[in-house]
């Protein structure tokens, strides 16, 4: 059998996120959601060959270099039965042997309209083959309806929009890490650390250092902390929290729970219910909540976001030109991959900030994509130069001992192209940048 994960249409929903990975890349708990289906369904006792990743076209040939060992929009190379998952699904073990039980033979099973789940044979997927090169979920779907099976699904979880991301992100730490930590830690704790509750919650890896007078809480849930992890002392750590791999937790850092950061991180100051992905930077002070951060970010010090609006009302969010009521009374700000921020920087509730730009001051609106924003201190919002855009990447990449490569350049000048529209809507202007 061959696994198929795939994206549709709602990946735009999840922008600025996914101008840069496909919306099943995208992190939830201690694995993206890619990972989890592949974790799932294995762990339900599917045997699968291969995996074909559909995704759009600009981005197949950084997937590639990130997947040498998947079929990425290879869609010729499949040549048996094939198992079809939507990439915004949160799966389960559970979930996985609910659907496998269910598809015992070709099958779908949908949601509200939307395709979760196939199962279909080689000659089938051969009919729709075209479709899916185009993303064409519903034609998928048209077409199978009239010769499979169709099966409701009301209680699987398929994510919508970030935030939904960030409030399930929480109680999915918790179960990913309980799984590892009924195992105790591989390490033992240094002396002169703090554990309030169940030493047992807290599971140390490989190579970790911890200074002396750090605490960890774990009453509301376990800590995992990865590979190669410096803690610095005065650290405060709530559970749940993942420490990814390779990553630096300040001194005095207020780590409370919900806190998911990925590999290769510097963060201090206070962080709370948020999702960073590896290779961003929250060094100093300042307060990141109800938040989720792409990769290769700089938040300068004293950057702070609001999550909670003063009229303790549910806070509303422009999703491809409209407004949506999220029905939550938390939601931080949303932050695309190469994305930096100035000192001081003050972020209002629910804003997104498109990638690669720059901004200053108090940011009260959604900012485009590779722009500099500064419009609270009196400046127009400029387009960032294409060229400093990569040479800045590159920059930060060597200081982590990585090379920008060719894939990843062309990919930031195709995302240059096709984020032209946004600075067109925002009066951004071409030119100098003036303070």
């Amino acid at each position: 059998m061959i696994l198929c994960v795939f994206e549709d249409g709602a990946y735009e929903n999840f922008l600025p996120l996914t101008y840069t990975r496909p919306v099943y890349d995208l992190r939830c708990g201690m694995y993206t959601l890619r990972e989890r289906i592949e974790r799932s369904l294995r762990r339900a006792g599917l045997d699968f060959d291969n995996v074909l990743l559909v995704s759009r076209d600009y981005l197949v040939k950084v997937l590639k270099k990130r997947n040498p060992d998947k079929l990425v929009n290879d869609y010729d190379k499949v040549d048996d039965e094939v198992l079809m998952v939507n990439g915004r699904l949160l799966l389960s073990e559970e979930i996985a042997k609910d659907a496998l039980s269910r598809l015992t033979d070709e099958g779908v099973i949908i949601r509200k309209g939307e395709l979760l789940i196939a199962r279909i044979k080689e000659s089938t997927y051969n009919n729709i083959k075209e479709k899916l090169e185009k993303m064409d979920i519903s034609g998928i779907i048209s077409f199978l309806k009239d010769r499979v099976k169709v099966l409701e699904a009301s209680d699987y979880k398929v994510f919508n929009y970030p935030w939904e991301i960030v409030i399930e992100n929480t109680e999915v730490l918790k179960e990913d890490i309980e799984e590892r930590v009924r195992q105790g830690s591989e390490e033992g704790l240094p002396d002169k650390v703090s554990v309030v509750g169940d030493k047992r919650k807290v599971y140390v890896s490989e190579n970790v250092e911890i200074e002396p007078y750090v605490v960890f809480n774990v009453k509301s849930g376990p800590i995992f902390i990865d590979k190669n992890v410096y803690i610095q002392a005065g650290a405060r750590i709530e559970g749940p929290t993942y420490i990814g791999q390779d990553t630096i937790i300040i001194g005095g850092a207020q780590i409370r729970e919900g806190s998911n950061i990925g590999p290769v991180c510097r963060v201090g100051g206070e962080l709370e219910e948020s999702i960073i992905h590896g290779y961003s930077n929250k060094y100093h002070y300042g307060f990141i909540g109800h938040a989720y951060v792409g990769e290769w970010v700089n938040l300068g010090a004293g950057t702070t976001n609001s999550d909670l609006k003063n009229t303790y009302g549910t806070v509303k969010v422009t999703v491809k030109g409209k407004l949506i009521d999220t029905g939550l009374l938390k939601v931080g700000c949303t932050i695309g991959d190469m994305v930096k921020t100035s000192i001081g920087v003050l972020i209002y509730t629910g804003k997104k900030i498109g990638i690669s730009s720059h901004v200053h001051g108090v940011i009260t609106e959604d900012v485009p994509s590779f722009t500099l924003w500064a419009k609270s201190l009196g400046a127009k919002p400029t387009e960032l130069y294409l060229e400093s855009a990569i040479e800045i990447q590159r920059r930060m990449m060597a200081r982590r001992k990585k090379t920008l490569g060719p894939e990843e350049e062309e990919l930031i000048r195709k995302l240059f192209e096709l984020t032209a529209s946004e600075r067109e809507e925002k009066g951004v202007v071409k030119g100098r940048f003036k303070l």
